[in-house]
């Protein structure tokens, strides 16, 4: 069978003999770069077309790349350099139409040149940009006398690139462990402590690498960020109750509302999408979490008149939003399309959805407890969505419900009762959560009433409809005159 010819090649024999005489290192980094290239041709394609694939972790993460850490520290410092990149090639003029169709390795290598490890740069692309070296440094240089600046640091500020350090969270498992086991295998590794608020999270030093980790491989540990574990504990449900978790995939949150429950009770975790479906599956597998029924379906069309779910007590309501939120741990910042504004015309469409299903789960008569969050900063999608429900709420016997007294960050004053809500900061907090717990105070909910008057309607038309067939049968046997 014919091998398939790498990028950069020339001819197949001599690449093959160019690679026996490789170190070690220098092979390692060689094909770390062409994987990385292959990841950033699919971020680039996929932000330029506003249709990402997935977000730059999840692509660097996923099974088909061997070398992990090493493309997705590529791929990310060449992120936060591309404009400086972008600019210096521009500057430079030095690529044919040959390297121009291999631009995402160009911009790679680039970086290893002018800012990373060049000592190991080996192959035919590195070769041909290597050769240009004096060019593309004197492009930089011009570069830094164009925007007034003496040092490459001060360049990236002018760019508005910045480092956002955030400390790594993992979450126990307490499903399948208990959090002082727990501590006591990562403390052989690593710096790590016990977070104050969320008595299962753990938190580790900015940059701490864990996927790899047999504890995150097992599922006795996963990767949650702090206000994405606060979702589950807001909600509290408690073990042998009946819960829906309305959008429910990747699961993270599906499965600590599971090991809050203590594997008791029922879970009922609903995803519309099909590919979602089976990375909910996937996650609740790995968990071990045995009281999670997956559902592929759309929890709007669940009907609360339905007796299956007469019983449910909780919902979390975690729908689809604009992750303006999440920009730091999804590295959004560091895509070329990524600015502070989004789409008003999204935005509007985002809420109206989000509205829609929270007054959905409104509705459901044995209700006491629904958790509405996103991880999004926007009102829109926050406080709009509660103050815009806040009547049907009423109307259905609930309230706004103080969570996490302790934290400082509350809902924007918009309504009364915004204190209840709590929100984290995007720059304080390196994430940005918006948390409201509705709680149902004892009034009757008029769903009940409704289907009663619905039941009673549907009875008295039957009554009609019988009568009216008597009397044609009647006139038809010539008994009615």
């Amino acid at each position: 069978m014919a091998r398939k010819k790498e990028q950069g090649d020339t001819k197949p024999s001599a690449k093959k003999s160019n690679q026996n005489r490789l170190s070690s290192a220098e092979r390692s980094a060689l094909f770390a770069r062409r994987e990385s290239a292959k990841v950033l041709r699919t971020i680039l394609q996929g932000d330029s077309r506003r249709q990402a694939v997935g977000s730059i972790k999840s692509l660097v993460y996923s099974p088909s790349v061997r070398n992990k850490r090493a493309t997705f520290a590529l791929v990310c410092q060449t992120l936060k350099y591309l404009p400086v990149i972008k600019d210096v090639f521009h500057t430079a003029n030095v690529l044919s139409s040959k390297w121009k169709r291999q631009e995402e390795l160009m911009y790679i290598i680039l970086y290893d040149i002018l800012f990373g490890q060049e000592a190991l740069l080996a192959g035919d692309a590195e070769k041909f940009l290597l050769q240009k070296k004096d060019v593309l440094q004197a492009a930089l240089a011009k570069l830094l006398v164009r925007k007034k600046v003496k040092h490459v640091s001060d360049l990236m500020t002018s760019y508005k690139i910045s480092d956002l350090p955030k400390p790594r969270y993992a979450r126990v498992n307490t499903l399948k462990m208990d959090v002082e086991s727990a501590l006591v295998e990562l403390k052989k590794q690593y710096e790590v402590c016990q977070d104050a608020m969320v008595p299962d999270l753990l938190i580790f030093p900015p940059r701490t690498d864990l996927h790899d980790h047999h504890l995150v491989k097992s599922g006795s540990v996963f990767l949650q960020g702090k206000a994405s574990s606060m979702v589950a504990v807001a909600l509290g449900p408690k073990p042998r109750w009946e819960v829906i978790d309305a959008c429910a995939s990747p699961g993270n949150k599906t499965v600590h509302l599971a090991a809050l429950m203590k594997g008791n009770g029922k879970i009922i975790a609903c995803e519309l999408n099909k590919e979602r479906v089976k990375r909910l599956k996937d996650t609740v597998e790995l968990a071990g979490a045995t009281n999670v029924e997956v559902k592929h379906e759309d929890f709007l069309n669940m009907s609360p008149e339905d007796p299956a779910y007469s019983k449910v007590q909780a919902i979390l309501l975690d729908p689809s939003c604009s992750g303006s939120g999440t920009v730091v741990d999804r590295l959004d910042h560091l895509l070329p399309s990524y600015t502070a504004e989004s789409d008003v015309n999204r935005l509007e469409k985002l809420a109206a959805f989000q509205r829609k299903a929270l007054e959905h789960a409104l509705s459901f008569p044995a209700v006491e407890r629904i958790v509405y969050s996103t991880c999004s900063i926007n009102q829109v999608e926050n406080e709009d969505v509660i103050k815009s429900v806040l009547p049907l709420a009423s109307s259905y016997g609930f309230e706004l419900t103080t969570i996490f007294p302790q934290w400082p960050r509350r809902g924007h004053p918009i309504f009364d009762g915004s204190q209840h809500v709590l929100r984290t900061d995007l720059i304080e907090d390196q994430e940005g959560f918006f948390i409201a717990l509705f709680v149902r105070k004892g009034v009757s909910p008029p769903v009940k009433h409704i289907r009663d008057a619905g039941n009673t309607l549907r009875a008295v038309q039957r009554r009609k409809r019988r009568k009216i067939n008597s009397f044609f049968l009647l006139r038809t046997l010539g008994l009615f005159l």
